[in-house]
C-alpha cells in the first residue's frame, strides 16, 4: 500500500473494517452455537443482526467515498477469529467455555472499536461529517456490544465459572474471596 494521503488512509481503514465485518458474519453463528448461556447466545445472535447492518453501512460509506471494498483481507480479524476457534474446539465445563467465548468476543469488539474510532477521526479531519456520522453509529453499536458482554460476564458467567473452581477444589478467587 502506498500511503500518500489521509484519503488513502481512510479508504484503507474502511476496506479493512469491511473485511473484518464480513469475516465476523461467518464466525458469530458458530460462537452462538457454542455458547451454553442463553443470554450469551442471544447477545451473539443479536450482534450478528447488527453486523449485517454494519456491513451495509460500510457499503454505503464505500459508495460515498468511491471505494471498491473487496480485495483486502483483514489479517488482524483473521487472527482473532483463529484464536476464537481454539475456544470453539476446547473441552471443559460450559461455564468456563462461555467465559472464554466472551473473552474472544471482547477482543474482537475492541479491535473493531479501535478501527471505527480511527476511521471516524480520519473522516472528521477530511471534513466528511456524513461518513463520520455513519462510522460513529457503528462505533456506538460496538461499544454497546462490548458493554453487554461485560454485563453478562460479571452478572452470570463468572460467578458460575467460579463455582466450577470450587467444585474442583481450586481455591476461590475474585469477588467471592473478598467477601
Amino acid at each position: 500500500m502506498n500511503i500518500d494521503s489521509l484519503d488513502t488512509l481512510l479508504g484503507d481503514e474502511i476496506k479493512d473494517l469491511y473485511s473484518a465485518e464480513k469475516q465476523l458474519l461467518k464466525a458469530l453463528p458458530k460462537m452462538a452455537k457454542a455458547a451454553d448461556n442463553v443470554a450469551l447466545q442471544k447477545a451473539f445472535t443479536g450482534h450478528l443482526k447488527e453486523t449485517k447492518g454494519q456491513v451495509a453501512r460500510l457499503e454505503k460509506v464505500g459508495k460515498m467515498l468511491g471505494l471498491k471494498l473487496a480485495g483486502k483481507k483483514c489479517k488482524a480479524m483473521e487472527g482473532l477469529i483463529e484464536e476464537g476457534k481454539e475456544v470453539l474446539e476446547a473441552d471443559g465445563p460450559a461455564e468456563l467455555i462461555d467465559a472464554a467465548l466472551i473473552g474472544a468476543a471482547q477482543r474482537v469488539e475492541h479491535y473493531e472499536m479501535a478501527g471505527y474510532g480511527t476511521a471516524r477521526a480520519f473522516a472528521e479531519q477530511l471534513g466528511r461529517a456524513d461518513v463520520a456520522k455513519l462510522l460513529q453509529q457503528t462505533l456506538d453499536e460496538e461499544t454497546a456490544a462490548d458493554e453487554k458482554l461485560t454485563t453478562i460476564s460479571l452478572d452470570d458467567i463468572l460467578p458460575k465459572a467460579e463455582r466450577v473452581d470450587e467444585r474442583n477444589g481450586t481455591p476461590t478467587r475474585g469477588r467471592a474471596a473478598r467477601r
